[in-house]
C-alpha cells in the first residue's frame, strides 16, 4: 500500500493535521501537506501519496514525489551507506528512499556520491518497504532525443547512468545518449556523476562518443601560458630560448626557474603548439591553442 496514491476517509483532526483511514490503517495528513483548494472536514474522502517517515510513522501528502511507481524522476543522492546502498531525495518530507546495494555496481568506486543525480522510480516490496529503482537502458532509450550532425568538438553536460570497466553510458542535458570510453576519462566516471564532456564522434550504435579529458589548452599550466603569451607578442612568433638556455637568462626574461621553463616547454612541445630549434637556440609558435577554442 505504501508508495501509492490512494484515497481514504478523514476520521479525526486537530489543529495541525487530519487523520485519514485507508483500508483500516490510519495515516497522518499534515495541514501543510495539503494542496487542494477545497476545505476538508471529518468524513470527507481525500487523496494523497502514502509513505512512512524516518520514524516509521504512516504519513499522507498531497505534494507528490518526483518519482512514483509509474513515473521516473531525477533524484539527488543525500547519503551513501556501503552496507545498504544510497539514499535519494524524491521530494518527500522527512523521508529519503534507498537504492539498494543490489542495484548498484559491484565496484564501489563506481557508486554515486552525495549530490549526484539518479533517474529512479519507486517499488514497494512484500514487507511494505519503498525502494528507489534505477532506470534501465530501455528507459533511457525511450527518453532519448535524436542529436544533430554538427556536434563534433562541442561541449555537452551529461549524467552517467551506467558505469562499467569499458566505460560509462551517459545522457546529456538535451537527452542525447552518449558513451565515454575508459581511455577518454581522467578518472572512472561513477553512476550519477554529472560532468562536462566533449563530442569526439558518433558510435556505430548511434550514440555520441564523448571525452571527459580536458582539452589540450585547458591542461596548460601558468608557466606554459606565459611562454605562449610571450611568443604571441613577437612578430615572428619566435624567442631566443630553448631547453639548454642559460638559467639566469631564463629567470631574467620569464621570471621562472630553468626547471620550470623546461617542464612548461615539454608540455608545449608534446601538445605540438611550438617547435624547438636546438641548433638555432629558439622556440617558435606553430599551433596556437587559442585559435581553436571556438572551432
Amino acid at each position: 500500500m505504501l508508495g501509492q496514491i490512494l484515497t481514504g476517509k478523514i476520521i479525526d483532526q486537530n489543529q495541525d493535521a487530519f487523520y485519514v483511514q485507508v483500508d483500516g490503517i490510519t495515516y497522518e495528513l499534515k495541514r501543510k501537506e495539503i494542496t487542494q483548494e477545497e476545505e476538508l472536514h471529518l468524513g470527507d474522502q481525500v487523496e494523497g501519496f502514502l509513505y512512512d517517515d524516518k520514524q516509521h510513522n504512516r504519513e499522507m501528502t498531497q505534494f507528490l514525489p518526483f518519482a512514483q511507481a509509474d513515473q521516473y524522476g531525477w533524484s539527488k543522492v543525500t547519503e551513501v551507506k556501503s552496507d545498504l546502498g544510497v539514499f535519494v531525495d524524491i521530494g518527500l518530507p522527512d523521508k529519503d528512499v534507498v537504492v539498494s546495494v543490489d542495484d548498484l555496481p559491484f565496484d564501489k568506486s563506481h557508486w554515486p556520491r552525495k549530490d549526484d543525480q539518479l533517474l529512479v522510480h519507486l517499488e514497494t516490496d512484500q514487507k511494505d518497504r519503498i525502494w528507489a529503482k534505477l532506470a534501465d537502458e530501455n528507459i533511457f532509450e525511450q527518453l532519448s532525443a535524436h542529436f544533430p550532425n554538427d556536434l563534433k568538438n562541442q561541449d555537452v553536460f551529461a549524467t552517467v547512468y551506467s558505469s562499467r570497466e569499458v566505460g560509462a553510458f551517459v545522457i546529456t542535458g538535451d537527452y542525447y545518449l552518449g558513451f565515454v570510453h575508459s581511455s577518454q576519462m581522467v578518472a572512472p566516471l561513477r553512476v550519477g556523476e554529472q560532468f562536462k564532456g566533449r563530442v569526439i564522434g558518433v558510435s556505430q550504435y548511434g550514440r555520441l562518443n564523448l571525452s571527459s579529458l580536458p582539452r589540450a589548452f585547458e591542461e596548460i599550466d601558468d608557466d606554459a601560458q606565459m611562454i605562449l603569451m610571450s611568443l604571441r607578442r613577437k612578430s615572428n612568433k619566435s624567442l631566443p630560448f630553448y631547453d639548454k638556455s642559460d638559467a639566469a637568462e631564463i629567470k631574467s626574461y620569464f621570471g621562472i626557474s630553468k626547471s620550470a621553463f623546461k617542464r612548461a616547454l615539454g608540455h608545449l612541445l608534446k601538445a605540438r603548439y611550438i617547435t624547438e630549434d636546438k641548433e638555432g637556440g629558439t622556440i617558435s609558435l606553430v599551433n596556437d591553442p587559442e585559435a581553436g577554442k571556438n572551432e
